[in-house]
């Protein structure tokens, strides 16, 4: 299983080949239902194979290239997955994803990969990080409105005794975090012990800690625009905001010590945090679509907005989930092909959109139809 951040999907995007296989089901997780993933796994791959054949691909060759999938189809497959599950395969690359939100079924072989389902885990409202810190342990988790999963760290040290081992021993930070029981700081401040207690050089090494941890995640972040959320005892906070260098971090964060915290907790604690700012960013973007409506800014037509998104034009766009517009663009041409059912060489138009928005550095907002502004097909907001 592969997790899903927006390099992820910027590599997927560009990915081109005559036969590029998109699979999205939902998933059971509970109860007897569950014997119907594995159901509708083997019909979506079938469904695969069939328009393979209609391609004009011959059986041997279609069943060779979808072999990948077949082998996930095993006991241990089916007891790790999550509400929905994505696969995508062609000559070159394979990647599947068992993710907290349920996909409506789909098959889609074309000559690249369709993605727009996957854009609600990194739209506009859709997904968020937690930097959980202690002077013992550094852990990141990456979170949806649905769920959270911790993400494995390289490069980044774990506890401020790595950070800093190659420091004069006889000034390594000493102190512990006062228990609630028959101390005042119960409410997670610092208590200091040792050479040079409560002095600035306490202050100065765990700067130096946590800007080793910012840099660390900087590779993992990049492109990143995701809110990040600090969780720690609270005199760790404001050290770490002066330390890092991911423009995304809020300024309210999760308090006490992580280590005593589930990652159930840690979401449940985040989500409070994350949901306004959210909330606040969509109304801003409609709101700014409704004030500019009557000018050239704003678009709500497939023949207009894809275009602009490949041309990096859109700022903003809402897209409708669940809903395929299949024909052609051409971008030589500047022109838009709209057909009413899917023909050979057709892409999904709003998938395109979305993409080249989300690719290239805009806000994309996937949301049920009726949610798009003024029950538009699309709507966007352009920077010029």
């Amino acid at each position: 299983m592969n997790l899903l951040a927006l390099d992820e999907l910027t590599t997927l995007a560009t990915q081109s080949n005559s036969t590029c296989i998109s699979i999205y089901t939902p998933m059971e997780r509970l109860g007897a239902e569950t014997q119907q993933n594995p159901i509708r796994f083997k019909n979506l791959v079938r469904q695969a194979e069939e328009q393979l054949l209609a391609m004009g691909m011959s059986e041997q060759d279609a069943k060779q290239l979808l072999q990948p999938i077949h082998e996930l189809d095993t006991y241990e497959f089916w007891q790790h997955q999550s509400d929905g599950l994505a696969i995508l395969l062609s000559p070159n690359h394979f990647r599947y994803y068992c993710l907290p939100i349920s996909f409506p079924k789909l098959t889609v072989v074309t000559d690249r990969f369709h993605l727009k389902p996957l854009l609600q885990l990194l739209s506009g409202d859709g997904q968020f990080y937690i930097l959980a810190l202690s002077q013992n342990q550094v852990r990141l988790f990456q979170g949806t409105r649905y769920h959270v999963n911790e993400v494995e760290l390289t490069d980044v040290p774990t506890s401020i005794a790595e950070a800093l081992q190659y420091d004069d021993p006889e000034k390594s930070l000493q102190f512990h975090t006062a228990s609630s029981q028959g101390s005042s700081g119960g409410d997670g401040s610092a208590i200091f012990h040792g050479q040079g207690a409560g002095n600035d050089d306490q202050k100065d090494r765990l700067l130096r800690y946590f800007r080793q941890v910012s840099k660390g995640l900087e590779s993992f972040l990049k492109n990143e625009q995701a809110p990040l959320i600090l969780a720690g005892v609270d005199y760790l906070l404001p050290i770490y905001q002066q330390a890092n260098t991911y423009a995304h971090l809020l300024p309210d964060g999760i308090t006490g010590n992580p280590e005593m915290l589930k990652p159930e907790e840690l979401h449940t604690r985040a989500w409070q945090i994350v949901q306004p700012y959210f909330e606040q960013a969509k109304e801003a973007t409609i709101a700014r679509y409704q004030e500019l409506q009557a000018t050239e800014k704003t678009a709500s037509t497939i023949e207009q907005v894809v275009p602009a998104a490949y041309f990096q034009r859109v700022e903003s766009l809402f897209v409708p989930v669940g809903e395929q517009v299949w024909g052609v663009f051409d971008p030589e041409a500047n022109s838009v092909h709209i057909h009413a059912q899917h023909q050979a060489g057709d892409e999904d138009l709003l998938d395109l959109a979305a993409l080249h928005t989300l690719t290239n550095g805009g806000n994309v907002y996937a949301v049920e139809p009726e949610n798009v502004p003024q029950d538009k097909a699309i709507a966007a907001v352009f920077r010029y």
